[in-house]
């Protein structure tokens, strides 16, 4: 299980950080051009904004809890003379999906993104792992991805902004925090998400 785990967030981690700098190349290999120079801090907490929107917008609410934070360098792209960096935001769901309903999940989360004006680059249909990736305008990236046990982990890459201190998300995730560098595997029941049978249809 710690093998897959591993190869799951690598996996995610290809996904969503190759191209997330503005003034780098991008997804099409269109350049892109700075548009702000706020500090990684300021980038972090937009992050953290957008990881709290989509967990919200799902009803009935998941248990779900902060997952780890990371931050690194930009390599030689600077702003201003100023060396940059990215940050990635990491939430993992406590609550138990059953297979039936991972689908209706996912689709809550693609409405929802598409709802706030992002765009939607790419969607993995395996029945296994399915994943979905998002950006926004900013070039912020999103990612929410069905791993082990059907655990849905979620993420959130900032564009490359100036480098500074970042401090741990400090939105209030609803599931009790976890010891250690391993996120147990899924355990709280859900009436409605561990159902075992399909959402009913809504009724002409």
């Amino acid at each position: 299980m710690k093998v897959l785990r591993i190869a799951l967030i690598t996996a995610l981690t290809i996904s969503t950080a190759g191209c997330s700098s503005l003034g780098m190349p991008g997804e099409q290999g269109e350049e892109k051009h700075v548009v702000s120079k706020i500090s990684l801090q300021k980038a972090a907490e937009k992050a953290d904004a957008i990881m709290l929107s989509t967990m919200s917008s799902v009803q009935p609410a998941l248990n779900w809890v902060h997952d780890g934070s990371t931050d690194g360098g930009c390599g030689e792209y600077t702003i201003d003379g100023k060396k940059t960096g990215s940050v990635t935001r990491r939430t993992a769901v406590m609550t138990i999906v059953s297979e039936a309903r991972r689908g209706s999940l996912l689709g809550v989360v693609e409405r929802h993104w598409k709802n706030q004006g992002y765009t939607i680059t790419s969607m993995n249909t395996s029945k296994e792992f399915p994943a979905i990736n998002a950006r926004t305008p900013e070039d912020f990236r999103m990612s929410v991805l069905v791993g082990g046990k059907g655990q849905f982990f979620f993420s959130v890459v900032t564009p490359c902004f100036i480098e500074s201190e970042v401090a741990p998300p400090k939105t209030n995730a609803n599931g009790t925090p976890f010891e250690g560098p391993k996120v147990p595997d899924p355990s709280v029941h859900s009436d409605f998400w561990s159902a075992t049978t399909p959402i009913p249809s809504p009724s002409p």
